[in-house]
C-alpha cells in the first residue's frame, strides 16, 4: 500500500483527497494528517483513517483532542512544527500539501527536503520560494506533481514533450463571480457575492482570489517554476465553462489542451497515482452537452491584480513575496468586514508599489519580508 500524509486535511482539497482515497482504501494507507481548527471534522477523519501522526493548529486544541479522543494512539503535535513533523514523517511515500497561504511553505519544504513525492496544492510555496524548493527537490530527488487543475493540465500536456518544443503555456480562469459585472459594480460587492463562485467549491481565501483573479496571477508565478519557463512564455485566458484547464502552444503551431469535468478529484487522483491512471471517479465528459467553449482576454483595468502579478513574475526577487503577503492580509481584512471589496486591489497595489525589490538570501529572509509586509499592509488598512 502507498502511504500518504495530508497537510490541510479539513480544507476542500484535503477533503477531496480523502474521498479519492476512500474509494480505493486497499491501495492507500493514510499515515499522517494535519488540520487547522475544525476539530469536529478532524476527529471524524482520524476515526475513519487512523493515522499514526497528526497535528492541529493550536496547543489547546491538542489537549482538547486528547480528552475527546483518548483511544487514539497517534503521535499528536501542533502548529507549524506539527505540520512539519507530519510532512517529514518517515513512513510517508506521498505528501499532499494543501495548507493555504505562506503557512504551507515550511511543511512543503520539509516534505521536499525529506525526498517525498509532493502533490502540491499550496501554490504560495512556489510563488515565494520557487528557486529554493526546486533546488532542494533536485538535491533530494523529491518529485513535485501539481494538484491545481490548471497546472495539472499543463503537466499532462507536457508529459512526453521536450521543453524546447514549448512556445507558450496558457492557463485558463473561470472569471469568477464577477466576470459579467462592470468594474464600477464590483466596488461594493459583498462577501457572500464574492464567495458565490459559478464553477468551483473552494475555501474562502481561494474563492476571493478567484473573484479578483489574483488566484490566476499567483498561478502564473507558480507555473514559471513548475515548468521552468520564462515569463514571456506564460499567459492566461478567461474560459467561463472551466472545461479546458490549460493549453500549451508548441513551436510548430500545434496547441495541446487538457479537458475534464470541473471537479478537483480528477487532478488529485492523477497526482497520487502518476504515472498510472486509475478508473474515473466521475461520469465521462460529454462535450455534446457543453455545446460551447468560450475564451476571452482578461481586462486588466477591471482586474488590476493580474497586471501586478505579471510585474512580480517578471521582476522576481522579493516582489512575489510582498505581492502574496499583501494579498493574504487584504483578503483576510475583507473577509472580516474591515474593508470593501475594491480595497483589496488598492491596498495590494500600494503595498507592492512602495516596496524596493531585493534579492532573497534564503528561507528566513522570506519570512522576514513576510512579517515586514504584514505590518505595512495592516497599517494601510488601519489608515482607511
Amino acid at each position: 500500500m502507498t502511504k500518504i500524509s495530508i497537510l490541510g486535511s479539513t480544507g476542500s482539497i484535503g477533503q477531496n483527497c480523502l474521498e479519492v482515497i476512500s474509494r480505493s482504501k486497499n491501495k492507500w494507507d493514510v499515515v499522517g494528517l494535519s488540520a487547522g481548527r475544525n476539530r469536529e471534522l478532524f476527529r471524524k477523519q482520524v476515526t475513519e483513517f487512523n493515522p499514526k501522526i497528526i497535528s492541529l493548529e493550536r496547543e489547546e486544541d491538542v489537549a482538547e483532542f486528547r480528552r475527546e479522543y483518548p483511544e487514539s494512539s497517534a503521535e499528536i503535535f501542533h502548529g507549524q512544527e506539527g505540520a512539519e513533523a507530519v510532512a517529514r514523517y518517515d513512513e510517508s511515500d506521498i505528501v499532499l500539501s494543501a495548507i493555504t497561504g505562506i503557512n504551507g511553505l515550511r511543511p512543503t519544504l520539509g516534505a521536499v527536503q525529506s525526498g517525498k513525492r509532493v502533490a502540491l496544492a499550496n501554490k504560495e510555496s512556489l510563488v515565494v520560494a520557487g528557486p529554493l524548493i526546486l533546488e532542494t527537490a533536485e538535491r533530494t530527488g523529491s518529485q513535485i506533481i501539481p494538484v491545481d487543475s490548471e497546472h495539472s493540465g499543463v503537466f499532462q500536456c507536457l508529459a512526453k514533450e521536450e521543453k524546447n518544443h514549448v512556445k507558450k503555456v496558457i492557463l485558463t480562469a473561470s472569471g469568477g463571480p464577477f466576470f459579467h459585472v462592470s468594474a464600477e459594480e464590483m466596488k461594493n460587492k459583498t462577501l457572500d457575492e464574492a464567495l458565490n463562485h459559478p464553477r468551483w467549491k473552494m475555501g474562502k481565501k481561494v474563492t476571493i482570489d478567484s473573484a479578483t483573479l489574483m488566484n490566476k496571477g499567483l498561478e502564473l508565478i507558480e507555473a514559471r517554476w513548475l515548468f521552468d519557463l520564462e515569463p514571456e512564455q506564460l499567459d492566461m485566458l478567461i474560459h467561463p465553462q472551466s472545461i479546458v484547464h490549460s493549453l500549451v502552444e508548441m513551436r510548430d503551431g500545434s496547441v495541446l489542451a487538457q479537458l475534464s469535468p470541473t471537479d478537483m478529484k480528477i487532478p488529485i487522483q492523477y497526482a497520487l497515482t502518476y504515472p498510472d491512471r486509475e478508473e474515473a471517479l466521475l461520469p465521462s465528459l460529454d462535450l455534446s452537452q457543453v455545446r460551447a467553449l468560450e475564451f476571452y482576454e482578461i481586462d486588466e483595468k477591471k482586474f488590476p491584480l493580474v497586471k501586478l502579478a505579471r510585474e512580480a513574475l517578471e521582476t522576481g526577487g522579493s516582489l512575489p513575496v510582498v505581492l502574496n503577503t499583501a494579498n493574504e492580509v487584504a483578503v483576510e481584512a475583507f473577509i472580516e468586514g474591515k474593508i470593501p471589496f475594491s480595497d483589496i486591489a488598492e491596498i495590494v497595489t500600494e503595498t507592492v508599489e512602495n516596496h524596493k525589490t531585493r534579492k532573497i538570501g534564503g528561507l528566513e529572509e522570506i519570512f522576514d519580508i513576510d512579517r515586514e509586509t504584514k505590518l505595512k499592509t495592516r497599517n494601510l488598512i488601519d489608515q482607511r
